[in-house]
C-alpha cells in the first residue's frame, strides 16, 4: 500500500484538474496513463541487445501476443535501419496498430483468434516453427511475447487436432480456473508453449521481450512461456483437469499419464546463454496512474498488482474498503483513489433452459459487485477494464460505476442480482451507457480497477 501524498499548492495545475468535477472522466484518463506507460514504443530500446555481426549472423524475430503488432513495430522504429531483421508475429484480430508513415515493414504481423484458437492462429504458429530451421549459433532470435499469447499462438501436441484444443481452452474459460492453472494445461497440450519454441530456436541465442500480464509477472506463465524453461509438470496438468472437471479424450489422458508431453525443464541446456526482459508490468502502470492522481492533491493507494479470485467476490471487498473510507473510517483517507490490477475470473454459471445467455468480462462481473456491495453509497466512483481495451470476448474494455447506477438501472427494470446470476455485465451496464470502449490499446498489463472516493 502506498502511502498518501498530502494536498500541496505546488501540485495543482495539471492538465487531470479540470476532471474532478466530473469522476468518471477523471477515471477514464487514470486509466489512459496506465495504457500510456504500458504502450511497447515507449519501453522497448533499453532492452535490445545489440544486432549480431551480418557477415555471420542474422536477427530473426518471432512472437505472439495481443501487443504483438505494436511490439514489432517498436522494434522495427528502434533497430539499427543497416542490420538485417526479418520475422513473424502474431497478434488478435484487430489489434494490429496503424503503421506510422515511413516505417519500412520488415516484421510480418498476421491476426489469428483470442482466446479460442482458430485455424489462422495454428498456421502461423506452424510458420513461426519453420523460421527457426537452420538457425546458427552466430544468429539472434528476438522474441516478442505478451498476454493473449497461449491462444494465438497454437500448435496441439502430437495426436491432438484443433478441434480438441478449441473445445478444451473453451472448458477452461467458463471453470473459473485461474491463468496459471490454465497455461499450465495449455503449455502440455502444445508443441511450441512452455520452452519448446526456445528448443526449436537451438543454438541460437534468444532473447525475449515481454509484457506481463499474469499476477507475478512470471515470464514462465505469460501465454504459457514459449521460450522460458517450465518448472510445472504433466502431473500437475493432470490435476487441473480433474479439479475443474475437463473433460478430454482418453488419448490426452493417456499421454499426460506417461509424461510423453512433459516440457523442457529449468535445467535443460537449451536455455543457455538466454535472456528475458520484462519491458512493461501491471505495476508500472498501477504507479503512473497513482502518480497523476498524486499531482492533482488526491491520496493514492495501490491495493496490489496480484490480486485473483472471483471477480464479483473482488469487486464486494472493494467496496468494503470504498464505504470505510467515504464514512472516514478504515486506513483511506478521502479525498483519493484506490487502484488495483491482477487478474481475477468468471466462473460461468449454467443457466436455466430459456434463460438467454449473459454477455461480459471480469471487469464488467467485478463491476457488478462492486455496485451491488456499494448500494449507491455517495461520494463513490469507480471504473475496471481490461488494458488491452476487450473484456472477454465483447467490444466493451470494462464498465464505469457511479452512485446512481443500481437506480438508474432498476428504473429500466435491471436488477444487479439477476445480471449477476447469468454473468451478463454487458447487458447490465450496456442501457445505462456506462460501458468502458476504448478499442484496442495495443498493449496488455491486464486489468485496471479505480475507485475514486471524494
Amino acid at each position: 500500500m502506498n502511502a498518501p501524498t498530502p494536498l500541496t499548492p505546488s501540485r495543482r495545475g495539471s492538465p487531470l484538474e479540470s476532471t474532478l468535477d466530473s469522476p468518471l472522466t477523471f477515471l477514464r484518463q487514470l486509466y489512459d496513463v496506465a495504457v500510456l506507460r504500458a504502450l511497447p514504443l515507449h519501453n522497448t530500446a533499453v532492452h535490445l541487445p545489440t544486432p549480431p555481426d551480418p557477415a555471420k549472423g542474422r536477427t530473426l524475430v518471432l512472437g505472439a501476443g495481443k501487443a504483438g503488432g505494436a511490439m514489432a513495430q517498436a522494434v522495427e522504429a528502434l533497430w539499427p535501419q543497416d542490420a538485417p531483421l526479418s520475422g513473424l508475429v502474431v497478434t488478435r484480430y484487430g489489434h494490429t496498430p496503424p503503421r506510422p508513415a515511413g516505417l519500412p515493414e520488415r516484421i510480418e504481423v498476421v491476426e489469428a483468434a483470442h482466446p479460442v484458437p482458430d485455424a489462422a492462429g495454428l498456421q502461423a504458429a506452424e510458420r513461426i516453427l519453420e523460421l527457426t530451421k537452420g538457425l546458427t549459433a552466430d544468429d539472434l532470435v528476438l522474441c516478442l511475447i505478451s498476454g493473449g499469447g497461449s491462444s494465438l499462438l497454437t500448435l496441439p501436441a502430437d495426436g491432438m487436432d484443433l478441434q480438441v484444443k478449441q473445445d478444451i481452452n473453451r472448458q477452461l474459460l467458463a471453470s473459473g480456473a485461474n491463468i496459471s492453472e490454465m497455461n499450465c494445461l495449455r503449455k502440455h497440450l502444445s508443441r511450441i508453449k512452455g520452452g519448446r519454441l526456445a528448443a526449436a530456436c537451438s543454438p541460437a541465442r534468444v532473447v525475449t521481450l515481454t509484457i506481463s500480464d499474469v499476477p507475478g509477472d512470471d515470464p514462465s506463465i505469460i501465454a504459457s512461456g514459449p521460450t522460458v524453461p517450465d518448472a510445472s509438470s504433466c502431473a500437475d496438468a493432470l490435476a487441473i483437469l480433474r479439479r475443474y472437471a475437463i473433460t478430454v479424450p482418453d488419448s490426452v489422458l493417456q499421454a499426460l499419464q506417461s509424461g510423453v508431453w512433459e516440457t523442457p525443464k529449468p535445467d535443460s541446456p537449451v536455455f543457455a546463454g538466454h535472456s528475458v526482459h520484462m519491458i512493461a508490468t501491471p505495476q508500472q502502470s498501477l504507479e503512473a496512474a497513482a502518480d497523476a492522481a498524486r499531482a492533482i492533491g488526491l491520496n493514492a493507494y495501490i491495493l496490489s498488482d496480484e490480486i485473483e479470485g472471483e471477480s464479483r467476490e473482488v469487486g464486494k471487498v472493494h467496496a468494503a474498503l470504498a464505504r470505510a473510507a467515504a464514512k472516514g473510517l478504515g486506513p483511506f483517507t478521502k479525498p483519493c483513489v484506490i487502484l488495483s490490477g491482477g487478474e481475477t475470473t468468471v466462473t460461468i454459471k449454467p443457466q436455466a433452459a430459456g434463460v438467454p445467455k449473459g454477455r461480459g468480462g471480469r471487469a464488467g462481473e467485478f463491476c457488478m459487485g462492486l455496485a451491488q456491495a456499494l448500494q449507491g453509497q455517495s461520494g463513490v466512483w469507480a471504473l475496471a477494464a481490461d488494458t488491452d481495451g476487450i473484456d472477454g470476448i465483447e467490444d466493451n474494455a470494462g464498465a464505469q460505476v457511479s452512485p446512481d447506477t443500481l437506480a438508474r438501472a432498476l428504473a429500466l427494470g435491471h436488477k444487479v442480482d439477476e445480471h449477476l446470476q447469468r454473468n451478463d455485465a454487458y447487458g447490465f451496464f450496456e442501457p445505462l451507457g456506462d460501458l468502458v470502449i476504448t478499442g484496442p490499446t495495443h498493449t496488455n498489463v491486464n486489468d485496471f480497477r479505480a475507485i475514486l472516493i471524494r
